[in-house]
């Protein structure tokens, strides 16, 4: 049987190129995108909107949306809204929602607070569940408040939204709160397949803290995935230059996958936040291979799929593949209906 497998898209590639390449990838069989709303590039709402009326199949989730950026309510209504949009596939909605925490140091420079990030991110999952029920709620909480709140659908189905929530998480306590309270987890990326592991028993914890299984959790992970078969340094570069936007930016996220704090300190001494491109460039030349193909999948077609083959080992139900080379074909070809 054939690998679940998504598209993750963040803003690498033009918005039109991107439309294309969801078409495509329906066509191939591909059954997910997810859309990033980490930065302050693009919106994922937007994003998610024009795939949903692009394709008619695929399932389209937020890889992730940051919590204190909206209000529950909102959320819950937005959701809905492409819900609407959407329409079902197999019996099933098309839109998931994935929320984060969001990071340090975009979010205090914005000036959000992320205050007890767990506390909130409990409140907002539990509320915005039963917001999706459409029934009238009350919820009070430190973060969250609601006084007989409902969506406020007038016209049209009313009928309870079936949009699975995930958590988008990278420590030990949110994963094991993914598992606990969530249908799934989107486990991050630019991290290493032992980290993985690692991480898939924290979600396991979780979710036997709340009487489930592991299985009752799904796990997509975001991947990147450097394809060329025509120029594999090329490719081996472009990781690099991920690499050291998260060295530089993210260090949380390095430091997960036990990269060495001195080559962190180095990076860091070429990139902040926000940064260009030609200082991830820069800073890409100083970060060995290995620490690449730790960290992601690199290469060639057959190097990338074995790659892949080691995180879904580890524990991973769905890669959500990022292709950052210019061309997303030969990524969507190689991964398309493939066995591993």
């Amino acid at each position: 049987m054939a690998q679940r497998i998504a598209l993750y898209m963040q803003d690498k590639h033009p918005i039109p190129y991107e439309l294309e390449m969801a078409r495509y990838a329906e066509s191939q069989g591909l059954l997910e995108i997810w859309q990033a709303d980490t930065r302050l590039a693009r919106d994922c709402v937007v994003m998610m909107s024009a795939f949903l009326t692009e394709t008619k199949r695929m399932r389209v989730g937020s890889g992730v949306l940051p919590i204190w950026t909206r209000n529950p309510a909102v959320i819950a209504a937005t959701w809905s809204t492409m819900w609407e949009l959407a329409g079902k596939a197999d019996g099933r909605g098309r839109v998931m929602l994935g929320l984060g925490a969001w990071w340090e140091p975009i979010s205090s420079r914005v000036g959000v607070e992320r205050k007890r990030p767990l506390r909130a991110m409990r409140e907002y999952v539990e509320s915005i569940r039963q917001l999706f029920t459409m029934e009238e709620v009350t919820y009070q909480g430190e973060f969250v408040h609601l006084d007989r709140v409902k969506l406020d659908v007038a016209f049209g189905d009313t009928s309870p939204r079936d949009i699975p929530i995930y958590i988008g998480a990278t420590g030990p306590k949110m994963l094991e709160l993914a598992g606990e309270i969530a249908d799934g987890v989107v486990l991050n990326y630019v991290v290493s397949v032992d980290y993985i592991r690692n991480a898939v028993e924290r979600v396991r914890i979780g979710a036997e803290r709340a009487g489930k299984r592991l299985e009752d959790v799904d796990r997509p992970e975001l991947l990147v995935c450097c394809l060329s078969d025509e120029d594999p340094e090329a490719a081996m570069m472009e990781g690099k230059a991920l690499v050291a936007y998260y060295l530089g930016t993210e260090p949380h996220i390095m430091k997960a996958s036990n990269v060495d704090p001195e080559l962190i300190q180095r990076v860091q001494d070429f990139v902040g936040w926000p940064a260009t491109e030609e200082d991830y460039r820069r800073a890409a030349r100083i970060i060995p291979d290995d620490v690449v193909r730790n960290l992601m999948a690199v290469g060639t077609t057959e190097q990338c799929q074995e790659k892949v083959a080691e995180y879904i080992a580890a524990g991973v139900t769905c890669p959500i593949l990022y292709p950052m080379m210019d061309d997303i074909k030969p990524v969507i070809d190689a991964f398309a209906n493939w066995e591993p």
